[in-house]
């Protein structure tokens, strides 16, 4: 894009970034800044992942039943990967029964002990009634234990890229370092939405036939008419009410995540209220076409000083659409020194794009030519001023 102007600077530790900056105006008028009362939200658009607003978002607190949704996404996992079948009978055992079923008090898919469940109905048992026991019996069957199990809920959440949660069980009761951020629940609905569409129909599922029980779905979102389709609420005393939301309006999906709030009703108005914001006050719009140049990394010793960087397909940002003199910072940013060879295709920076809104995005760059060792003279020259740059720096 011919309207954006970059500087660069190089800092001799650890990271080196190129900033930018893209004013956009035509505005009519700015809206005010929403409020919630959620001690801890975040609204993200699910095609791009950019944030739309955040508050308190990255502080770790406990997630009640909301962490059934990576319970979830570790049985979606084993069955996309022919390990389980939807078909295939867990046994409630005495201790999930008993801790999670009708004798805990907590909620229950109400699975006698013993008694054998499909796959698929302790899915929904989870989704849709979050029962303590269906998760307690997925846990065992799976992995022989609770606690085995919850340690793959944290395998899995650093595998797909969720670095703060911790998890103790698979219910989300309380105890100790079982802990989520508000962003990374966000995160997570994000990545079920998008790797396992076979599956998500069941968040939005609102009643759930079982024995002779009829479990109507515990999130509120579902019966507004609001286009909401999942997914998961949570309540225990110590983290209060919170709830994990998706809905889509015009082709466009919003994620939402409350939590902490004092009373069930504020999570249900809270999230309506996001979403609602978040439709009604932000449009998408093209920052950079798909390979074209945005910036450019300094190679250290290489055949030539510097690789040009671009985006695999457009890259899109989503934006206020009534503010004045809206304007985006961009920074690209890679570990220093980055050394050849550099190979085209080659993932080597991430594009961080903010808007002055708060909105926010991060995009892989990719190097778009190879870069080569260069001779002795340029590695030795470039090894000196790098020297030279990180003592000053000091």
């Amino acid at each position: 894009m011919s309207k954006k102007t970059c500087s660069v600077w190089f800092a001799a530790a650890v990271l080196v970034a190129v900033s930018l900056w893209a004013p956009f105006g035509g505005a009519i008028a700015a809206e005010s800044a929403f409020a919630t009362k959620a001690p801890r939200a975040i609204l993200m658009d699910a095609a791009t992942g950019a944030t739309l607003f955040q508050q308190n978002a990255d502080e770790l607190a406990p997630p009640a039943s909301m962490s059934k949704l990576m319970t979830l996404a570790v049985l979606f996992r084993a069955i996309k990967e022919g390990r389980i079948n939807k078909t295939d009978e867990f046994v409630m055992s005495v201790n999930a029964w008993r801790n999670g079923g009708a004798p805990s008090g907590t909620s229950a898919m109400m699975v006698p002990v013993n008694t054998k469940a499909t796959v698929d109905e302790l899915i929904q048992g989870v989704a849709v009634q979050s029962g303590n026991d269906a998760a307690m019996c997925i846990a065992e069957s799976m992995a022989g234990t609770e606690a085995a199990f919850a340690r793959m809920m944290t395998d899995e959440a650093r595998r797909i890229g969720l670095v703060k949660s911790t998890f103790a069980n698979a219910t989300g009761l309380e105890a100790p370092n079982h802990l989520m951020t508000a962003r990374e629940l966000a995160m997570l609905a994000r990545y079920l939405v998008n790797e396992y569409p076979e599956f998500y129909p069941v968040f939005g599922q609102k009643e759930f036939l079982y024995r002779k029980h009829r479990f109507i779905n515990r999130n509120p979102l579902l019966f507004l008419n609001i286009g909401a389709d999942g997914l998961k609420t949570g309540h225990t005393a110590a983290a209060r009410y919170g709830l994990v939301g998706s809905a889509v309006q015009d082709g466009k999906r919003l994620i939402v995540v409350v939590s902490g709030l004092e009373k069930a009703d504020q999570r249900k108005d809270e999230a309506a209220k996001l979403l609602d914001w978040g439709f009604r006050s932000f449009s998408e719009v093209k920052i950079f076409d798909d390979g074209e140049i945005v910036g450019k990394a300094r190679v250290w010793g290489g055949k030539e000083w510097y690789v040009p960087l671009a985006p695999k397909g457009d890259v899109m940002f989503t934006l206020p659409k009534y503010p004045a003199n809206q304007k985006l910072s961009a920074e690209i940013v890679y570990k220093a020194p980055l050394k050849p060879p550099v190979k085209k295709g080659d993932q080597v920076a991430v594009l961080k794009i903010t808007s002055t809104s708060s909105a926010s995005v991060e995009v892989p760059l990719y190097a778009s030519e190879d870069v080569l060792n260069g001779g002795i003279v340029r590695q030795g020259v470039d090894s000196l001023v790098l020297m030279a740059l990180r003592r000053l720096a000091l």
